[in-house]
């Protein structure tokens, strides 16, 4: 949105869309500890063990990002959470597996958004249908406080669509090609 610099400053279309982005910034920013504190390191660890044991039944990568703000250049263009998970998709290279079948589960936490961004592989097995259903049971357990366990059922749901699409052969020695460790930023 381009702002209207005529005589009398900023047009009130302008002064709005920024008032509407600092006042979301602000609530990011306030609700940013507790969003931190929400998963601790035992939990991420828990996390990390899930996701080792499931890419053990299948060739595809896993990445949970969880994020306890946003950047001031997404709050300031409104732009959509979408837009930011397919940005930590590039940026975390989970489009970058061999057989194109990485996932990123990702988590605004402050604002409990869900996306879950599936490379070409599996995106042409998987509907949006099956994705809504994770992201509506993940969004039940984040409403009860259980991010912890929210998470972990959305990684056992996009492992069991993994392995039936992508299974690992029996004796087959596939490389962890990315961190299984959930990343909080």
């Amino acid at each position: 949105m381009q702002p209207d610099l005529s005589r009398n400053g900023p047009s009130v279309t302008a002064r709005r869309g920024l008032a509407s982005a600092l006042w979301r910034m602000a609530q990011l920013r306030w609700r940013e500890p507790a969003a931190r504190r929400a998963l601790s390191s035992a939990a991420l660890e828990r996390l990390e063990g899930r996701i080792a044991a499931s890419e053990r039944r299948h060739t595809g990568q896993i990445r949970v990002v969880v994020e306890t703000s946003l950047p001031w250049s997404y709050v300031r263009r409104h732009a959509p959470v979408r837009e930011r998970a397919l940005t930590l998709f590039g940026k975390y290279r989970v489009w970058d597996t061999e057989h194109n079948n990485g996932v990123l589960i990702y988590l605004l936490m402050p604002e409990r958004a869900i996306e879950i961004v599936a490379d070409r592989g599996l995106a042409r097995h998987i509907g949006a249908t099956e994705w809504k259903a994770v992201v509506a049971g993940m969004a039940a357990r984040f409403q009860a406080g259980a991010f912890e366990d929210g998470l972990a059922d959305a990684v056992d749901a996009v492992s069991l669509q993994l392995a039936q699409w992508f299974p690992r052969a029996e004796g087959t020695d596939v490389p962890n090609e990315l961190p299984d460790r959930p990343v909080v930023r």
